[in-house]
């Protein structure tokens, strides 16, 4: 498959006033923002592959790894492993990412539960209604569906 082939797909993706600026250079599509979309959606794959392999890893508060975590540990440790650095806590993390809709939230952007205005926990979006995160004392590391509606999304930039 050619670049040309994935040009209806890059359009939708960016949008009119992006059109203007699509251009195919020597068979490569350039599309400005692309690039680093895509550079998200790699680290924040490779940090959803890292916060499964916790899978049963005990809750931890204020553990950042790699035996033991608390939620933002968890995330912190996972992104860190790609090469990004996140803030310690779920606040802080949401805060330092770029916020995006449910519609837009992918495998390995971060969801936020908040109250009001206040961010009280972080897991890493898996897909399908569900998070990878350390939820409470008591617990381990696990996959769960998504339990609340009070939920934010971010991206690792």
């Amino acid at each position: 498959m050619t670049a040309l082939n994935h040009v209806p797909s890059l359009l939708s993706r960016t949008g009119a006033a992006s059109v203007l600026t699509l251009a195919v250079v020597g068979g490569t599509v350039v599309a400005p923002g692309l690039a680093s979309e895509a550079q998200a959606a790699t680290h924040g794959t490779k940090a959803l592959k890292i916060a499964a392999s916790k899978k049963g890893s005990p809750y931890r508060y204020g553990a950042t790894g790699p035996n033991r975590f608390d939620c933002s540990g968890l995330t912190l440790y996972s992104f860190k492993k790609t090469g990004k650095k996140l803030p310690r806590t779920a606040a802080a993390q949401y805060n330092k990412t770029r916020h995006i809709s449910k519609s837009q939230r992918s495998p390995g952007d971060l969801v936020f539960f908040h109250s009001g205005r206040n961010v009280y926990h972080v897991g890493i979006y898996a897909g399908n209604g569900r998070i990878w995160h350390a939820p409470k004392t008591g617990t381990v590391v696990r996959l769960e569906k998504i339990w609340s509606k009070s939920v934010w999304y971010g991206r690792v930039r």
